[in-house]
């Protein structure tokens, strides 16, 4: 039987992280040839390239470098780039990861042309009006493979329907904070460099729509993230959309330590040492709980519902911590095995 090729599709750093150890398994099986794209969705060294670099990702075969833009014009760009991509490389089936646009610019591009797809992470639902919550369900329905995290992401896509090509694999996040966090202990230098000591301090993330797109949004949660530096001190690596955000507006950061974007290697050792994570970002909330961090998440709603079960994570405008417990549903950390081994066997 000839080699099938597989083509993957990523964009923004949550979809490099989760490639990582999906593309290392697809390599040990052997008999899927995978070829990544990267669309460009984050595009500087600290939000795209170090990714690579500190994950030991493959470096991409195609990189499209389409960014900014509204939601329909980028998804738009990409999903002309993608198909002639396609096109050229005939694959036998697109992986994509996640829910953002270059997830969602992937999923109709193979579903024009008639591709199997499989998404990893699929099955998540916060259940609130965000343009994350549409790229993921459509990109589900149009899928054959519907990779889930958890039981309750199984679940959701049973109520939507979708019962054939389900699979509950697990996380793959968790795949990569196990592989990472002992190396970023012996490499990261990130807090000797800024003089942090660990389970001294705090740290952030804000970079969604919700939180950017309006002075009052943003002007909210800055507020919010500077009161919190009242019991520990706050880094908040600053994502370019928030920065650019802040400087329209013309908002200043106060009492928060402000540094550029950094690596996983660094992330991981931010995470490892901290006291507590703030964030909007769907990733991060699991993140902490892989480092047992307490977790408040910067929206009104989450899809890791799990979190907030569990007790260690909180909305910052619901109530407080439910009672702490383990979580179970995350899998063993060979969510990544599994994946490369049903493509394998199913292409």
């Amino acid at each position: 039987m000839p080699r099938r090729k597989l083509l993957s599709v990523v964009g923004a750093r949550p979809q490099f992280i989760k490639a990582a150890p999906v593309s290392r398994a697809i390599a040990a099986a052997g008999e899927l040839d995978e070829v990544m794209v990267h669309t460009g969705q984050h595009f500087d060294h600290g939000m795209s390239d170090i990714f690579f670099e500190e994950l030991g990702i493959p470096t991409p075969a195609h990189v499209l470098g389409i960014h900014g833009g509204g939601h329909g014009a980028m998804t738009g760009r990409m999903m002309i780039a993608l198909e002639d991509v396609v096109m050229a490389e005939k694959p036998h089936a697109v992986l994509i990861y996640g829910d953002t646009n270059s997830t969602l610019a992937g999923a109709l591009v193979a579903a024009k042309l008639y591709l199997p797809i499989g998404h990893v992470e699929a099955g998540l639902r916060s259940f609130q009006p965000m343009p994350e919550e549409t790229n993921r369900v459509l990109a589900d329905h149009v899928s054959r493979w519907l990779f889930c995290p958890t039981l309750t992401a199984a679940e959701n896509l049973r109520r939507e329907g979708i019962v054939t090509g389900v699979h509950q694999v697990g996380d793959v996040m968790y795949d990569v904070a196990i592989m990472m966090r002992e190396r970023a202990r012996e490499k990261s230098r990130i807090l000797l460099q800024l003089g942090l000591k660990r389970g001294e301090f705090q740290i952030a993330t804000l970079h969604r729509a919700e939180n950017t797109d309006s002075a009052d949004a943003l002007a909210r949660a800055v507020e919010y993230l500077a009161r919190s530096t009242n019991e520990w001190p706050l880094v908040l690596p600053l994502h370019p959309r928030t920065r650019q955000a802040a400087k329209q507006y013309g908002l200043d950061f106060g009492s928060i330590a402000v540094i550029d974007p950094v690596g996983y290697l660094d992330m991981v050792a931010l995470l490892d040492g901290c006291t507590r994570v703030l964030t909007d970002s769907g990733g991060l909330q699991k993140e902490a709980y892989f480092f047992r961090k307490p977790c408040i998440t910067l929206r009104n709603a989450t899809e890791w519902v799990e979190t907030i079960e569990a007790g260690w994570n909180r909305l910052w405008t619901g109530p407080d911590y439910a009672t702490r417990k383990e979580i179970e549903v995350y899998g063993d950390g060979a969510a990544a095995e599994k994946i490369a081994a049903i493509l394998d066997a199913e292409l």
